[in-house]
Order: structure tokens, then sequence, then C-alpha cells
């Protein structure tokens, strides 16, 4: 277990790891920790900026922390800016654990072909409570709320279940197929090594951006968006195994004359199980690096196919689509709160599974174990 010392003591592997546990925790635990809906717009709430905090009245009195009922009032021709309507006689106290939107614990929903309509598996367990809120009239918009008057905050959280699950789809895909592929071409060599090593080639030639928008024309019409996403990401991943193929296979052809291969091939074993018993897990350090550092990448192209309308759409959240809002100018200058959250997690997770990839491999290698 020298690894995982080596792992405990790297500090920015640590920070990594738990920023991740902290996202991950968060996102599915996203109906609790969100205050509200996030598909339910609130009544004369649009683009409001993150709430402000209050500890005492207007008139100097110390209540604790509270929020008021704000609106949006006329917008200001020359600047465009829209001034708040801040309603002072109805306080709202902040509390922890209160009641607020129902939702369902445990609810499992299965999209079944020909049209993948999602069909109810188990209703859930209803459920009201939520970490934080007001129990007041006042709404608590952490982090503002958007054109259609939804908070961010929630949209940020449950949209975060779509942008960090996605990595791991794709690598489970990829992944035990390049390793599988590799294996073989590396272990039997000759004509099957040739046939898979050109289809690899031909795989990797594939512009992956093209084969995206045409996917996009041929998806059935009427599905969800995490849905529609979903097969795309399925597809793309048995292409993407290609590259991881290719270095497993060249770990193969080092490994395989190993003397505990050649053992195994005098006591009678048959070449799949060898190579799934003895040789693909003389592998698994490369692969646990490998996948900790593709996730992200995943998630990347997520962000950026919601962002140029081929992922997730609206009124569906991920941090993809929420960013897309990036590209109106106005709303950089006018509501930056719109675009700094999603931008800023994006990053964040990106950093996070960089991080915890680099100090896996400083702990994982066996040249760093011996010194």
């Amino acid at each position: 277990m020298n690894w995982w010392h080596k792992l405990k003591n790297n500090p920015l592997a640590r920070f990594g790891a738990l920023l991740l546990l902290v996202f991950y925790l968060a996102v599915i635990a996203a109906d609790f920790v969100a205050p509200y809906d996030p598909y339910a717009s609130q009544p004369n709430g649009s683009l409001l900026p993150p709430t402000q905090i209050y500890l005492k009245t207007p008139q100097g009195k110390l209540i604790g922390p509270h929020v008021y009922p704000t609106t949006q009032g006329p917008v200001d021709l020359e600047t465009g800016d829209r001034k708040l309507i801040v309603d002072w006689e109805k306080p709202a106290p902040l509390r922890l654990f209160v009641r607020g939107q129902t939702y369902y614990l445990f609810r499992l929903n299965l999209p079944l072909p020909p049209k993948f309509e999602e069909v109810e598996i188990f209703g859930g367990i209803p459920c009201n409570w939520h970490l934080f809120g007001t129990t007041g009239e006042a709404n608590f918009n952490l982090l503002g709320t958007d054109e259609q008057a939804r908070d961010q905050f929630s949209r940020l959280l449950h949209g975060g279940r779509i942008s960090l699950s996605i990595g791991w789809v794709g690598v489970a895909i990829s992944f035990p197929l390049g390793m599988l592929f590799g294996g073989i071409s590396g272990f039997f060599g000759g004509k099957i090594d040739s046939v898979l090593m050109r289809l690899v080639e031909v795989l990797m030639t594939i512009p992956t951006i093209y084969l995206l928008v045409s996917l996009t024309l041929v998806l059935p019409a009427g599905i969800s968006s995490a849905m529609r996403f979903l097969l795309i990401t399925l597809i793309i991943s048995f292409v993407s195994w290609a590259g991881l193929a290719r270095v497993i296979r060249g770990q193969v052809l080092s490994i395989k004359e190993r003397e505990f291969v050649q053992a195994a091939r005098a006591m009678g074993g048959k070449p799949i199980y060898i190579i799934i018993r003895h040789i693909l897990p003389q592998t698994a350090t490369y692969v646990i690096i490998s996948a900790t550092l593709a996730v992200p990448g995943f998630i990347a192209a997520e962000s950026v196919l919601s962002l140029i309308g081929l992922g997730i759409q609206q009124p569906d959240p991920s941090w993809g689509n929420m960013l897309s809002l990036a590209t109106n100018a106005s709303i950089l200058v006018l509501q930056p709160w719109l675009i700094w959250p999603p931008a800023l997690l994006i990053i964040l997770t990106v950093l996070a599974f960089n991080l915890l990839g680099d100090g896996l491999r400083d702990a994982l290698d066996p040249r760093s174990q011996q010194r």
C-alpha cells in the first residue's frame, strides 16, 4: 500500500479528490441541496442577481440572516440595467433544513425503445426537506435567476448530474473495448494484429465533430435531450477506444513474453483466459490513470456540444447549455452571474480530475516507488 501513502501525501491530489467528492455528493443529493425546482419559474423574478443577505432590518433591529421579496422593476433605457423592487416590510429568515418543493427519492425512469420514451419503474419516496431556504414569502436565489426566472443554483446542481456522469459513461464503454481489442491484437499478432490495427487507424481518422453533427440528424424525434446526448455518447464511445487499444497492444507485446504468461500457456490456458486473467491486469496502472484523465475530456465535450446546440437542450439543464449564454455580449456585461458559475464549475472539475490523475500516476509508477 505504498502507493496509497504516496497519494495521501500529495496535497494537490488530495485537493482534487476532495473537490470531486464534494461535487459528486452535491449532485447526487441535488433534490435535497437545491432549494427550488430547476424547471419552476418565479413570478416576476427573471434575471435577478444573487439575493443579498441582511442581518438587520431597515430600522436597525438585529434579527439574524434574512432576505426580502425581490422582483424586477423597469429597465433603464440608457444603461440597460433593471431596477430591483424590494419589499422591506416582509423579511424572510434563512434556515437550514426547511420544507419546500416536493421531490421523490430513488425514483427510477427507464427509456424504452423504439422511441426511447421514459417509463416509470419506481415512483420513489416523496420528500419535501431541503438543505436551506426561507420560511417567509421571499425566495433565496443564491446565484440569482435566469431569463426564465428559474433558480440558477438549483439548475447548476441538477445540470451537474448530466455533466459529471457523462464522462464515466464514456469511459465505461470505451475502455473495456480498447483493453480487449488491444489485448487480442498484441497477444495473437500476425494477421489478427494487422486487421485490428488497420481498423484502429480508420477509427482514429474519423473527425468527431462531423460525426456528431451527422448523428443529431438521424436520432429518433421526440426523445428527451438527456437521452439524445446519452445515445450520442454511447456511439462516440464505440469509436474512441482506438487510441487506448494501440497503447494496450504495445504493453501486451512485452508482457506476453514474461515467465508467468509462458507458464499459463504451458498449463493449457486458453488465449482469451490468459489475456483477461493474466495480461490485462498488468496494464491496470495505466488504465486507471488514463480513465481518470479521460473523464474530463468527456465533460469538456459535453460542455462544448451543449454550447453549440448539439447536446442537452433547454429546458433540461447542463453546465454546457447554461454556459451558452456567454455568446451574448450583453449577458456578460449585465448579468455575469449567469456565466461565471457554470464556467467555474467546469474549470474546477477538469482541474480536479487532472490533479487526481497526476497524483495517481506518481503514486502508481513503479519507478517512483523504487526511489
